[in-house]
């Protein structure tokens, strides 16, 4: 399963920034008395009794932006609900029970994951009583804690740990889950073409699948007994004003994304890649989202242009996806259609991947023989040892002296290192760097590595 992520929500002021960097035992997010200061999502990885989850921060709920910025907060709050495995929903001993929150609480009632109140500003035992009126909202008894005075933060994390999901075996030979493919691009691409092509192929069956949202239809295929569902969405085009109908087909595209396990990027050979294309681009690589870039209508190019020149066009415009596959296609008549979607199948697979820690840390200690870390302040850091948190994206933590010494080009090389030889060659991999702590005595990899060297 992917890494669970635990999700601070409430109104402005209560103190979500604080409780954030309090948790995470680092200060990451600002904070300032001034409400409005978190507008977009802030992440932080965290490990409690050897579980993992990302703690995300988000901006207060219900608070007008100065800047007119108060949808772009409201739509940064959609997409954590969304993807959230366990909801913090912080309220304030001292001010009490506002209507605010009364607001909020309906609207996480209709969140399909638990919820756990959280009464900050509960400085010592004379507040419980005040912080036990938070139970009416019907989420539980509330866990009383205080920021300010450190109070009962093991208390939490604990009930963060017992009310997360059980991690599942990934191994399980459990029925192989369906494979939801979203088919993105401008207008005039061919998706839809794709789509009834998808329909009317051998071997293939259609139904029609209720859409989980208003924003599209889910059509569910089989090829060769596996089955999927494709996510059509609508065409883009450019639009400069919130008032345009693109604006919003760009938001259920992005939906769309977010809901996929595998993204089809669509392009027309004979048009040049605009900036449409590559706003998704941007928003499938921060998604995380496994992707093809799929040039549609090669019919009409084949014979008269290599495909090597389109594949060097896509490199050097979508640089922050060298790892994604390239598929020529046509729609229309079928060409390749089946081979795209078995491929499709296949970055499925490879994002649900998993490897061993003792195979991880071998190619780990490989790579850094290879090539030391370097240096940061006259002293070289040091890797300790790497594990594999999650799927989907596989998730990496790379445990070191000093993490912020590691820096994006070396991180880029170990990424590489990791595609090149491990099973997840053509997916996103998440990296995350961390400082082991001093009770932590597993091999320090880097240090023999570069003895060896």
């Amino acid at each position: 399963m992917p890494v669970p992520q635990v999700v601070i929500v409430g109104r402005p002021n209560v103190g979500k920034s604080s409780l954030f960097n309090w948790l995470a035992g680092t200060k990451i997010a600002i904070v300032d008395d001034q409400p409005g200061v978190t507008r977009d999502r802030i992440t932080h990885l965290m490990c409690h009794e050897d579980r993992f989850f990302e703690l995300v921060d988000t901006g207060g709920m219900g608070f007008n932006d100065a800047d007119n910025l108060t949808q772009h907060i409201e739509d940064q709050i959609t997409v954590a609900l969304e993807s959230a495995d366990l909801i913090l929903f912080l309220l304030d001993t001292r001010s009490g029970l506002m209507p605010m929150d009364q607001e909020i609480a309906k609207r996480l009632r209709l969140v399909k994951v638990p919820v756990v109140c959280v009464a900050n500003k509960t400085d010592d035992h004379t507040f419980d009583t005040a912080a036990d009126d938070f139970h009416r909202l019907g989420f539980g008894s509330p866990v009383k804690v205080s920021v300010l005075q450190n109070r009962n933060r093991g208390i939490l994390l604990n009930r963060i740990i017992d009310t997360l999901p059980e991690p599942g075996d990934d191994n399980t030979p459990d029925a192989e889950p369906t494979m939801k493919v979203a088919i993105v691009g401008r207008r005039n691409v061919g998706k839809s073409t794709f789509v009834n092509t998808l329909a009317k192929a051998e071997r293939m069956i259609v139904s029609e699948v209720p859409g989980t949202t208003r924003d599209s239809v889910d059509v569910r295929f089989e090829l060769d007994g596996k089955a999927f569902i494709a996510i059509d969405t609508p065409g883009l085009r450019k639009g400069k004003s919130q008032r345009d109908i693109d604006f919003y087909g760009m938001h259920r595209a992005q939906r769309s994304i977010r809901r996929a396990d595998v993204v089809f990027l669509f392009h027309d050979c004979t048009e040049r890649i605009g900036k449409v294309d590559k706003q998704l681009c941007d928003y499938i690589t921060s998604q995380y989202k496994p992707c093809f870039i799929v040039v549609n209508k090669w019919d009409e190019l084949a014979g008269t242009m290599p495909t090597e020149k389109w594949v060097n066009y896509i490199h050097d415009t979508y640089r922050t996806m060298r790892y994604a596959p390239i598929a020529f296609i046509t729609g229309k008549s079928g060409k390749n259609v089946k081979a795209l979607l078995n491929h499709g199948q296949m970055l499925f697979k490879q994002a649900r991947s998993r490897v061993g820690t003792g195979e991880l840390n071998r190619m780990l200690r490989d790579a850094v023989k290879r090539k030391a870390p370097p240096m940061y302040q006259n002293r070289r850091p040091k890797i300790y040892y790497a594990t594999q948190v999650g799927i989907e994206p596989p998730t990496i933590v790379l445990f070191c002296s000093q993490p912020a010494a590691i820096d994006a080009n070396y991180q880029r090389y170990l990424l590489n290192t990791f595609r090149e030889q491990l099973d997840f060659d053509e997916v996103p991999i998440k990296l995350y760097l961390r400082r082991r702590s001093d009770s932590d005595l597993r091999d320090d990899i880097g240090s023999e590595a570069m003895a060896d060297a």
